[in-house]
């Protein structure tokens, strides 16, 4: 018997930090700067309800790492929940991350990995500060955005991605790493001036 799945809804503050150039070519379907991806994103919750489940004011994130182009999969990621969640909220958390709940851009991210961590509930400090947002997890991840900069001139470079159809976000900020750093198990890295974007989502399934 086909297991009913549960409607959920988020509307949250979402920020990325990974290894490739400014604008990251995954937002024009191109292949990653480097010939691979790895990065980090997270997400505050100001709204969200998984079934009866509130989740609001929660905090939630991933650190990744693809051999190649996402798309192509053979992924690992690790899943980090905000301690402060219930037992209920954590079930909710881990469904809606994982995919087995439905909705976009879970359900189709978590195709890409062939393994996920153990998660951790831990203890998340999430600076929502638009341009200069940032999150620190234990010694397991240290994430500081800033604005992009003219090179020559240190003039601070504003830009914007819209994407219509996008399934991450569908308008973002284009920012830089001032720290892009995560030291768990299998998922190392430190990208530090690469690529960052700040956006307002609103994400639902199924």
């Amino acid at each position: 018997m086909t297991e009913k799945k549960v409607k959920w809804n988020w509307t949250e503050d979402y920020i990325q930090g990974c290894n490739c150039d400014w604008g990251c070519p995954f937002n024009f379907n191109a292949p990653p700067t480097k010939g691979h991806c790895e990065g980090m994103t997270a997400w505050h919750i100001r709204k969200g309800r998984y079934g009866k489940v509130v989740l609001d004011g929660l905090n939630c994130a991933v650190a990744a790492k693809w051999p190649g182009q996402i798309h192509e999969g053979n992924g690992t990621a690790a899943v980090y929940i905000d301690e402060r969640a219930n037992h209920e909220q954590r079930d909710a958390l881990i469904h809606i991350m994982s995919g087995k709940a439905g909705g976009l851009p879970f359900e189709l991210i978590a195709t890409t990995f062939s393994t996920f961590l153990e998660p951790r509930f831990i203890s998340i400090d999430y600076k929502v500060a638009g341009k200069d947002s940032g999150i620190k997890i234990g010694d397991y991840m240290n994430v500081i955005l800033e604005p992009m900069r003219n090179p020559v001139t240190g003039a601070i470079h504003k830009a914007q991605i819209v994407l219509p159809n996008g399934f991450i976000f569908e308008k973002g900020d284009v920012l830089s790493t001032k720290q892009c750093v995560v030291n768990d198990g299998p998922i190392n890295f430190s990208y530090p001036g690469k690529n960052g974007h700040y956006a307002v989502v609103k994400y639902s399934g199924p």
